[in-house]
């Protein structure tokens, strides 16, 4: 990357970075927390969406590699704030109910904070005419988008009726 930020190309390859960052991050945070989850359910959740992450890092590299560009060397803070303050909840005393409620609430803001990085990137993908990108961007954006629901589900029609 340029050492400034002086065109979309620029920013785009941020993001990728970013994004790649950000999952492999991920992929060593969600081991932990299926541990700590009590909830089969949810459990079985953090366990299917690390192997989908394990997927979108692969998309990642892919698009990396179409390009020349080397993902690694970037850290992204705003993942590791994330899974610290995820870290820290996991820390607390809590009953089993209320712990997977709390882990579901420090997924979804991380599904969110992926949703938002990957709708930037695929839209950056497009305007610089890069539609396999886009494609692969955007097939990532949507398993962000229903691993989202599907926490959402289970915390509104069961573990936060648990937790009360």
């Amino acid at each position: 990357m340029a050492d400034k930020l002086e065109t979309l190309d620029d920013l785009f390859e941020l993001q990728l970075k970013d994004l790649y960052s950000a999952e492999t991050q991920l992929v060593r945070a969600l081991p932990l927390m299926a541990e700590k989850a009590k909830d089969g359910r949810l459990r079985a959740s953090f366990t299917k969406h690390l192997h989908e992450t394990e997927k979108q890092i692969q998309r990642l590299e892919r698009i990396g590699d179409d390009l020349g560009l080397n993902l690694d060397g970037h850290s992204c803070r705003a993942m590791a704030g994330l899974i610290t303050e995820g870290q820290e909840t996991m820390s607390e005393q809590a009953t089993p109910e209320v712990m997977d409620a709390a882990l579901i609430a420090a997924a979804q803001r991380i599904e969110h904070y992926e949703i938002a990085g990957y709708g930037t990137a695929a839209h950056y993908a497009e305007r610089l005419d890069n539609p396999a990108a886009a494609d692969l961007l955007r097939q990532t954006l949507e398993e962000e988008q229903r691993t989202d629901t599907k926490l959402n589900d289970l915390a509104k029609n069961y573990l936060n009726q648990k937790a009360e």
